[in-house]
């Protein structure tokens, strides 16, 4: 793997490039491919000649075959036609090359027909038909990112030029990815239906309380035609409308329909209704026309495919003479056997294909089994205790499959639901393994790369100064870019704090990371410049030898940003913008950061690996500027550039795809493996929650709704539900020859569960699911295998001779080494093993020193009970998944916000119809919880209303009230930051602060007494949490001038959860009183403890559902390892 290219006009001053090879056309005619042996049912295909015909065609079928040869037939043999008479449509660039390259194999060469995405065929036509005046370049078609950069842009215009009345909840978060998102999927749901800005206006009017939404949205979309008509641009979905409006003009239709003999569609199932209108109007009734689909595998519904064209074929394309469509099922599957195949169709069950006949959906739901190459199949379904465990597992079983079976990497894959959420630690995890992974440059949005980040900060802080925070400084100054060291970095700031104290001995102090920030800030406007804060401050320095490395760090980071703005200056394209930034990290000698990288992807290993993985990120981001630079330049470009990267929201949604390299294990969603195959597939994460995902979209504007005749009913769970099974069917059925599928099944109450579709997998008995626990005895790598040989070579107990063979076989590993003398396996020699030396301190601090320590209420309540969980969940950020019981709470708080705030009223049904709006996005295991937990919100609703309206003695002060003090306690103080359920005043004036729990059990009456959460609200009140209030509100109440503190009368837990009757439990905390309190001491301990970075673990009843009691040291599983 080498370094990205070189952008076409590099900046001055880069290494000339080496002379371009001479490249020759080869006009060689290929050899001619005879034609495969087809089954009865393709050959039916081959021959027909006239009328409309569908094509049902399963996974394995052989339906690629059978379009080529049926195009083939119809350029050879009786009354052949001319090439530019036979056109294919389909979806995907790739499988349109394939196809196109297929047919040109079998013809031998020479002219062949356009075989092209529905996509490119429709901008092709509307290009061709475009008024040659009306646009100064040709049209371009915005890729998804960039629509939905420019949507953003006129709807935050649209609300500060006033053009449109935006509904006052919608107003002020139009310019948020959300609300542009759920606005595209309105525009592209709308055009696929053929509907235009007055449809949506009209549809407004009967669309209840979604009504004034609609009516912006239908005025907002027909200026957004408007800018795309300016601007000589268009979308995806726009080309195919104003293509299929084409293709219906009487006189295109004509030239159109004359031209087209034989029309090819593959994927049928993928169509949506803009499409189908296009072929409507571009197939004549004399024409060949074959569809080839599967309805069971149509899984692109988010992006606009509807099962109804495929469903509906046989009657919206009937023969000339009004009959069904002619119909073959392809019955013959050659991909796999019929282990796989049964168990594949288990999944599907009874889904209806109505309104297909009966006898069609029987032929395609039960195929033949024939020369399949691998046999009968395996399938294995396996669950494990944790996501770590799983992903263990599925590592180990890909490298025996690869060691011991003599699978080659790139003949197996993993496949998952959800590339977002499952796709980075599988591969991390796979790649740790020694296993190479193959991740598609679009499955992951690209700022997502750890190698793409301080390449994207330097372009920030290029195009904007003020974004170059202390914060990002810092991660600059440590990431590859200047290559610093964390001590490094704080010795230089100490050095920048003393020259600082001397030149202003009166001076506030400022933060060392201001100070560094400061430096690089002025280093970027003058590279010549050293410390700016002294006269002589290059000698200010010393014989600090480390704080002047990191000043030279400091100084590549800024002459970095100089030289990159001065490309922006120039007018510089964002690549090339990035080329300076990438070639200045090269030094001479080759210890730069692409040389590194470089010499690492070449030697191989581990660190091969992860270097091939970062330079694969850099190139794709190399690709993606190279791609804009022919649209934008200077400042604007960059900013764009930056601009759609950032919203980059969809997988696969690029104007492009890239190559598979080299061998390895594929690593993608199930989504897009559609179409591909491997000898052994990882079906992988199939928990409940996750597959299937049956949370329900969009539900702001509610896209899904919009049909021709208005609003129709939202989908139905069963509906998201039988795509989902789809999803799975795609997924299963890649595998040749074995299939694993994999799921995480908790022993614990609230942990994940496997999901239903493994049952159905396992079935009539075929197949038996197993339960591993626990992580591989010892991987097969080589890291286990150095574990396993350090085992037995210490281990007393076994034979001298055993022990000595061990250490034999390390002695090699450890001297091992390449041509160059880069040593292969270095972790064999003792030098590297853990356990071996003292314990050594972190060299970057748990808080930054010279910074109060923020605390919030419910940290102090964490920390208390157990430091070593604090610092695992808040710092270390090891959180599990959310649960429903987060959003259960989170549902209670909301409302009763609005119900103190008398945004809603205290109406329980009121209330009970806005949880029904939310309730289905919370995602319960199963129905009957669902239904429980339900119940149980509006129970407790219900007590909160009681709760809230009983309470006439007390003032309603505010709810939901954000804080942010500081308190006097260690050498720089802590910060107290949170907010207030509900603030009160009782008669005599004391402040009361409410909590509102939605928790199960109560409080001990020891533990209440002393509870951290509500005793930081109460100091949080006395050191000016309530100073924020406006002075005319604290006047009203009567509360002190600010700065002078209320009297705090204590506070309470509102146990929503429990009580009798209507009422909740009340659990009251008196006042802590004044002076310093037990607060102030817990307080003062939890900030000595971080300041040593000191995190003890304590048991206690807590414990029990601890999320990381497997890393704890006292519990079984979290015994240390090491003494």
């Amino acid at each position: 793997m080498s370094s990205p290219p070189r952008p076409t006009s590099p900046p001055e001053g880069s290494p000339p490039e080496a002379s371009a090879p001479r490249l020759v056309l080869d006009r060689t005619a290929p050899l001619a491919v005879d034609a495969p042996g087809l089954d009865r049912e393709q050959q039916q295909v081959v021959a027909h000649r006239r009328g409309p015909m569908l094509v049902l065609a399963g996974p394995g079928t052989g339906k690629t075959t059978t379009l080529v040869e049926a195009m083939v037939a119809r350029l050879e043999g009786e009354d052949p036609l001319r090439p530019e008479q036979v056109l294919g449509l389909t979806f995907g660039r790739k499988a349109a090359q394939e196809w196109r390259e297929r047919v040109t194999a079998r013809v031998g060469g020479g002219v062949v027909p356009m075989v092209s995405t529905f996509h490119s065929f429709a901008y092709a036509l509307v290009r061709s038909h475009a008024d040659p005046q009306a646009f100064a370049e040709p049209l371009r078609l915005l890729s998804g990112p960039e629509q939905e950069l420019r949507l953003r842009e006129l709807l935050t215009n649209s609300v500060l030029d006033g053009r449109l009345a935006w509904p006052p909840e919608l107003r002020a978060a139009l310019g948020t990815a959300g609300i542009a998102g759920e606005v595209r999927a309105v525009v592209a749901k709308a055009r696929a239906l053929g509907m235009d800005p007055l449809d949506l206006e009209a549809v407004a009017a009967h669309a209840g309380p979604l009504g004034p939404a609609w009516r912006s949205v239908g005025q907002f979309l027909g200026e957004y035609l408007d800018v795309l008509d300016a601007q000589g641009v268009t979308d995806y979905t726009e080309v195919v409308h104003r293509a299929a409006l084409l293709t219906h003009d009487p006189v295109v239709q004509r030239a159109l329909r004359s031209q087209y003999r034989a029309i090819f569609v593959d994927e049928y199932q993928d169509t949506d209704p803009a499409q189908v209108r296009l072929l409507q109007g571009l197939v004549g009734p004399s024409a060949s026309f074959i569809v080839v689909g599967d309805p069971d595998q149509s899984i692109y519904t988010f992006r606009g495919a509807d099962t109804g064209g495929i469903l509906g074929f046989r009657d919206v394309f009937a023969a000339a003479d009004g009959t069904a469509a002619a119909t073959v099922v392809l019955r013959t599957t050659r991909r796999f056997g019929p282990v796989i195949g049964d168990a594949a169709a288990r999944v599907l069950r009874t889904a209806s294909l109505a309104p297909l006949p009966a006898d069609i959906v029987r032929a395609h739901r039960s195929p033949a089994f024939v020369g399949a190459r691998y046999g009968d199949g395996v399938v294995d379904v396996t669950t494990f205790d944790s996501e770590s465990a799983e992903a263990a597992h599925i590592a180990d079983a890909l490298r025996r499959a690869h060691l011991e079976q003599g699978l080659r990497w790139e003949e197996m894959a993993v496949l998952v639901r959800s590339g977002r959420r499952s796709i980075p630690p599988l591969r991390r995890a796979l790649i740790s393994a020694g296993v190479p992974v193959e991740v598609a440059g679009d499955e992951l949005p690209l700022q997502e790369e750890p190698a793409v980040a301080p390449l994207l900060a330097i372009l920030s802080a290029v195009i904007d100064p003020a974004a170059l925070s202390d914060e990002m400084v810092h991660e600059l100054l440590l990431s590859p870019l200047a290559d610093a060291d964390p001590a490094d970095i704080r010795r230089l700031g100490r050095v920048l704090r003393r020259l600082e104290r001397e030149s202003e001995p009166q001076g506030r102090p400022t933060p060392s990371s201001t100070l560094l920030t400061r430096l690089v800030a002025e280093l970027a406007a003058d590279p010549s410049a050293i410390l700016p804060f002294a006269p002589s401050s290059s000698g200010s320095l010393g014989r600090d030898a480390r704080a002047h490395v990191a000043l030279e760090a400091a100084r590549r980071l800024g002459r970095l940003l100089h030289d990159a703005r001065a490309v922006v200056a120039d007018l510089g394209s964002a690549e090339e913008v990035l080329w300076s930034v990438w070639s200045g990290c090269a030094v001479r000698g080759g210890s730069g950061w692409p040389q590194r990288l470089e010499a690492a992807a070449l030697r191989g290993g581990d660190a091969g690996r992860r270097a091939d993985a970062a330079l694969d990120a850099v190139l794709a981001l190399f690709a993606a500027a190279e791609r804009v630079e022919e649209r934008y330049s200077g400042h604007r470009g960059v900013a764009n550039f930056l601009a759609e990267l950032r919203a980059q929201q969809i997988p696969a949604d690029t104007l492009a795809e890239k190559g598979v390299r080299g061998p390895a294990v594929r690593l993608l969603t199930a989504h897009r493996a559609k179409g591909l195959q491997w000898r052994l597939v990882v079906v992988a994460c199939v928990q409940e929650g996750v597959w299937p995902d049956i949370r329900r979209r969009g539900s702001l504007l509610q896209a899904d709704r919009l049909e021709r005749s208005g609003l129709v009913d939202a989908p139905p769970a069963v509906e998201l539900l039988a795509e989902e099974r789809r999803l799975f069917f795609v997924a299963c059925t890649r595998a040749q020859e074995r299939l694993l599928v994999t799921a995480v099944a908790s022993t614990l109450a609230d942990g994940p569960t496997s999901s239903r579709f493994l049952e159905d997998l396992v079935g009539m008995g075929r197949t038996e699911p197993r339960h591993l626990s626990g992580r591989p005895a010892r991987p097969l790598s080589v890291p286990g295998l150095i574990a396993g040989l350090r085992a037995v070579a210490v281990d007393p107990a076994r034979p001298p001779a055993l022990r000595e063979a061990a250490v034999r076989r390390l002695a090699v590993l450890a001297h091992a080494s390449a041509e160059d003398g880069h040593r292969l396996v270095p972790q064999a020699h003792p030098d590297r093993w853990w356990g071996l030396l003292a314990p050594t301190s972190a060299t970057v601090s748990v808080r930054p020193e010279d910074r109060p320590l923020e605390f919030s209420g419910s940290q102090l309540s964490t920390f208390t009970g157990c430091p070593l969980k604090w610092f695992l969940g808040h710092e270390v950020k090891a959180e599990v998944a959310r649960t429903t019981a987060v959003g259960f709470g989170s549902i209670v708080h909301v409302l009763a916000d609005a119900v103190a705030r008398e945004v809603l009223p205290a109406d329980l049904e009121v209330l009970d119809g806005h949880i029904d709006q939310v309730w289905g996005q919370l995602g319960f295991e199963a129905l009957w919880e669902s239904t429980a937990e339900r119940r149980l919100v509006r129970d407790a609703v219900r007590r909160y209303l009681h709760w809230h309206l009983s309470r006439p003695e007390r003032t309603f002060v505010a709810s939901e009230h954000a804080f942010d003090v500081s308190v006097d306690i260690g050498e720089h103080g802590v910060h107290l930051r949170g907010s207030f359920d509900r603030v009160e005043l009782d008669p005599q004036g004391a402040v009361h602060i409410a909590d509102l729990k939605t928790q199960k059990a109560k409080v001990g009456k020891v533990d209440l007494a002393q509870h951290p959460q509500m005793g930081v609200y109460q100091v949080a009140v006395r050191e000016g949490a309530l100073d924020s209030l406006p002075q005319q509100v604290r006047s009203d109440l009567g509360l002190p001038e600010v700065g002078d503190p209320p009297e705090v009368g204590g506070a309470e837990l509102v146990l929503l959860r429990l009580g009798k009757g209507e009422a909740p439990e009340i659990q009251s905390q008196p006042s802590i009183g004044p002076g310093v309190t037990w607060v102030d001491e817990a307080l003062g301990a939890a900030e000595s403890l971080v300041r040593q970075e000191h995190f003890p673990a304590r048991p206690g009843s807590s414990c029990r559902t601890c999320d990381f009691t497997r890393l704890c040291p006292t519990k079984g599983t979290g015994t240390e390892v090491l003494p």
